[in-house]
Parts: C-alpha cells; sequence; structure tokens
C-alpha cells in the first residue's frame, strides 16, 4: 500500500509543468494597460481645432492670384466668365485693351483728346477680339511635343512670325482705313509702321507668351496677355499717331514745294512776256 502511494505522488509531480503559471492579477493589468488610451498630444489638438501645420509635399500649388486678398476675387469671376461666356468676354476684355490703350497713347502725345480715335481704337479692338481669342486658343492645342521647352519654343517662333505681323498690319492699316485715307495712302502707313513694329515686339512678345504657356492657367492668359497689351496698344498708337504727323508734314511739304513750283512758272513767263 505505500508503495502504491509513492507511485501515484510520483507521476503526478512528474505531469506538473516546468514553467510557473502568471498570477492572474498582472494579466489582469497588462490587459487594462493595453486598452488605455494615451494622452492627446499636440498634434491631435491642432487636427482637431483645424489648425495643423501642413506637411512638406501635400500644400497643394496655390497660383498668385488666388493669394491676392480682394483682388482674387475679380480673377475668379473673370475665370467664371471666360469659361461661361468665352467669345462674350473677349470682345468686351478687347474694347476695354484698345480704349485704355488709345487713351494712354493721346495722353502721352500731349495732343487734345480726340474722340474720334477712341472710336476708331473701339472698332478695330471689336474686329480683332474674337479672332485673337481663336489663334490663342489654337497655340495652345497644338504644338505640344514631349519637349516642354520644344513646344515652348515653337508657340514662341510660330506666334512671332505669324500672328505678330498680321495683327499689327491690321492694327495699321484700320487706323488709316478708318480715318478716310485711300487705298495707296493705306498701303505707305503698313510700310512706315509694321516693320518697326514687328522688331520692337522681340523686346516683349516672346517672353511674354512663355511666360503665359508655362506659368499661368488657360483661362487666365487672356487677361495676362491684356494687361501686358494695354502697354503695347500704347505703344502701337503712338507709332501711328507719329506716322500721321510724318505723312501730314511730308503732304504740307509737297504742297508747298509744288505750290512754288508754279509761283516760279508764273514768274518766268510774266518775265518773258515782259521783254
Amino acid at each position: 500500500m505505500a508503495a502504491f502511494v509513492i507511485k501515484a505522488v510520483g507521476r503526478a509531480t512528474l505531469r506538473r509543468s516546468p514553467f510557473p503559471t502568471r498570477p492572474a492579477n498582472l494579466t489582469r493589468g497588462n490587459h487594462t494597460r493595453n486598452h488605455t488610451k494615451s494622452p492627446p498630444t499636440k498634434a491631435d489638438e491642432n487636427a482637431a481645432n483645424g489648425t495643423s501645420i501642413p506637411v512638406a509635399n501635400t500644400v497643394a500649388n496655390v497660383p498668385i492670384w488666388h493669394r491676392l486678398g480682394p483682388l482674387s476675387r475679380g480673377f475668379q469671376a473673370y475665370a467664371r466668365s471666360q469659361r461661361k461666356h468665352p467669345l462674350k468676354t473677349q470682345f468686351f476684355s478687347a474694347l476695354v485693351i484698345f480704349s485704355l490703350g488709345d487713351l494712354s497713347a493721346q495722353s502721352i502725345n500731349g495732343d487734345e483728346y480726340s474722340p474720334a480715335r477712341t472710336l476708331r481704337a473701339l472698332v478695330i479692338g471689336a474686329g480683332a477680339a474674337i479672332p485673337s481669342y481663336k489663334w490663342f486658343m489654337f497655340l495652345g492645342n497644338h504644338f505640344n511635343y514631349s519637349s516642354k521647352v520644344m513646344s515652348l519654343a515653337t508657340k514662341v517662333v510660330v506666334n512671332q512670325a505669324l500672328f505678330t505681323p498680321v495683327n499689327n498690319t491690321y492694327f495699321f492699316g484700320m487706323q488709316a482705313f478708318l480715318s478716310g485715307d485711300s487705298m495707296e495712302q493705306v498701303l505707305e502707313r503698313i510700310k512706315r509702321t509694321v516693320p518697326t513694329s514687328v522688331i520692337n515686339s522681340l523686346k516683349l512678345w516672346p517672353a511674354v507668351t512663355a511666360f503665359s504657356f508655362t506659368f499661368i492657367d488657360a483661362q487666365y492668359r487672356s487677361i495676362f496677355a491684356g494687361v501686358i497689351a494695354i502697354g503695347w496698344q500704347t505703344y502701337l498708337s503712338y507709332l501711328n499717331r507719329k506716322a500721321e504727323v510724318e505723312e501730314a508734314l511730308e503732304s504740307a511739304s509737297e504742297s508747298a514745294s509744288e505750290s512754288g513750283g508754279r509761283e516760279e512758272m508764273r514768274s518766268e513767263r510774266t518775265q518773258k512776256l515782259g521783254v
């Protein structure tokens, strides 16, 4: 009997696990600690208040005209009008640009204000508005190559080689035609002004075109070019007025020389008759 008891106790000792069991209270404590919320950090508080600091590479690129305060509303209104009524917006924009350019040119020349000149500028601007818009839309949708540099250079060259001479010829030719000049005088005005204006445009418009197609959104290109065009139209109006004055002086000198020649012929005839 004693031997049986000793064997049973030995088997129970062998079946017991060699590793001590973890206390129940420690297990519960760990479980509680794992589910305890950590205190909120300052970043969490900023996010809740809407004042979180943006992380690098997550800030959207905002155009500069969206950061001009009250002026931004004007740009945005113009963009909405451009999207809804592009032709109407371009038409009235051209009227404003050409009229401001003419007013500026008249003030620079120092002449007395001429409403007829402003009216001519408005008519010319109305005729140029839609074709100019269509041209720049065509230019933006074409000549787009894999190389951005090649695309930009092609747009600048095509615009300078085609649009600038045609646009300047239209401007100066219409100025002379609406002033009542004959076709011969219109051609003379074009010969006198267009080459000079095209050469001087190389100092401005290639840089404007490159900047516009690189940094300006499509809906804002027209108003950006329009602001630059006010100064350009001032120059064109000034150049046109200069040509008008030169032509008037040449016509006056020719008339004077012709009248002087007639007087000489009369005096010669008188002398012959007297003899």
